[in-house]
């Protein structure tokens, strides 16, 4: 370690030296605390020894000055007073440790090697905080910048709802078909809540069985299942004083919804296989893509839970209504994958331009987000071309648009558009084509060729 030694009496500062250098450190001194601060703007030391008293000066009050401005800085006084009140003067302060005169070599030794390890530990800390803001840039990086402004009435109103709700303990749901920005939203109200500091965990409801998602929300304990050879946290435990995202929420087994209900009700929990009730107080942001009023109708949402996570309730609408939208998104997405690619595109060409108007964009951000990175990685110019956009994505009829996001029988669309479009919300909103094709009441050979002839596949 670099150490610095501030004493007044020479005989002190001198033997002092000469132990610590013996023990393999590098030590400088300082006589008062004019010199002190001189070394310090000069240099970074490890460990500093500091006199409670530098004669008519308080060392007590230069260790202060100095942590304040370095709180990692590691101090130890010295002093002729030993006592509780010494102790506790020092710790206020912000003392590592103190050390009392007259102190033998291994009293001093034992403080070296004390600071050694809390040197190490507090040199941990600092590259933990280093991985973690690069891994922030790098996320940042990766991911597009969210839109948090909106041209459309509907959409605006849905934001500053969501966002004047963020900073309270109100259970919010948030509704919308899939990809249009359910779960980035729930992420930026548990930063704008007075939760940011605390973890923000996610859970997503239709990813697990009935018996794993249980376990994955409220854990398990050792033999409470076939596998459970350890005892196990769930999500609830990781949230506990931040924010719970439950994603999909519609998707919520009967079987979990009582103890979800507990959770949000008592603020109680167990975990499987243990009689113990635990206490998690966590503040719960919901989404799903279902219309949760038609499964509570339908005897597949309980209408007790379904009334607590509605608090704060909005629907996002999708894409194709938010024309007004589009572009800004398809601008900020196009600017974000040309530098992440390294492509020098910088917009589109008025056919391009086109094309995102009319397309309906059933897979809404996620499909535009998706089809605009590939035509960035594609485009062999500056602008991007129709022909950049995947040749699956079919331009929408003239007139077709406003009909087709009624999706109203009767209306002014023809019934392949209606199929494909169905097909296309029921593929998206289901995990596997299996569970889509039991939704449609087809089989999957069938579902396989009605998109292979609709162009999906």
């Amino acid at each position: 370690m670099d150490v610095l030694i501030i004493d007044d009496d020479p005989g002190i500062r001198n033997s002092t030296r000469a132990a610590i250098e013996a023990e393999g450190h590098y030590v400088e001194i300082a006589e008062d605390a004019g010199s002190a601060k001189l070394r310090l703007k000069e240099e970074k030391f490890d460990l500093l020894l500091v006199d409670m008293r530098l004669g008519e000066a308080s060392g007590l009050d230069l260790l202060r000055e100095v942590i304040q401005r370095n709180p990692a800085q590691l101090g130890v006084i010295f002093t002729a007073y030993a006592s509780v009140q010494t102790a506790v003067e020092a710790t206020k302060a912000g003392a590592f440790d103190y050390l009392a005169k007259p102190f033998s070599p291994d009293d001093l030794r034992g403080i070296l090697v004390k600071a050694q390890k809390a040197l190490k530990v507090n040199q941990r800390v600092t590259r933990l905080e280093t991985t973690v803001s690069e891994l922030k840039s790098e996320v940042s990086r990766s991911t597009p910048p969210a839109r948090f402004e909106s041209n459309d009435p509907m959409m605006q109103a849905a934001l500053d709802t969501l966002f004047r709700a963020a900073d309270t303990p109100a259970s919010i749901l948030i509704l919308g078909e899939s990809g249009t920005g359910k779960s980035v939203i729930a992420r930026s109200l548990h930063e704008r809540s007075h939760l940011a500091s605390e973890p923000f965990v996610t859970i997503s409801c239709p990813s697990l069985s009935k018996e794993l998602l249980e376990s994955e929300l409220f854990g398990h304990v050792k033999g409470a299942f076939t596998g459970a050879v350890r005892d196990k946290w769930g999500k609830v435990h990781a949230a506990d004083g931040g924010t719970l995202f439950l994603d999909e929420i519609g998707e919520l087994p009967p079987e979990i919804q009582p103890k979800l209900l507990r959770l949000l009700q008592e603020r109680e929990y167990e975990r499987l296989g243990e009689n113990k009730t635990r206490k998690s107080n966590v503040r719960i942001i919901a989404a799903t893509n279902r219309d949760l009023r038609k499964s509570v109708t339908d005897g597949e949402f309980r209408e007790d839970l379904y009334y607590r996570v509605n608090v704060i309730s909005v629907e996002l609408p999708p894409l194709r209504a938010r024309k007004g939208d589009l572009m800004s998104f398809a601008e900020d997405y196009v600017k974000h994958f040309s530098e992440q690619s390294g492509r020098p595109v910088d917009g589109f060409s008025e056919s391009a331009r086109e094309y995102l108007m009319s397309y309906p964009w059933p897979g809404n951000l996620r499909e535009l987000r998706n089809a605009i990175e590939r035509a960035t990685i594609l485009c062999p110019g500056r602008s991007i071309r129709r022909e950049d956009f995947p040749s699956d994505l079919p331009p929408m009829p003239p007139g077709r648009e406003e009909a087709l996001s009624e999706l109203v029988p009767g209306g002014d669309v023809t019934i392949a558009e209606l199929e494909c479009e169905h097909i296309r919300r029921v593929v998206e909103r289901t995990s596997n084509l299996q569970d889509a094709a039991r939704m449609l009441g087809i089989d999957k050979a069938t579902l396989y060729r009605k998109r292979k002839r609709l162009n999906m596949a």
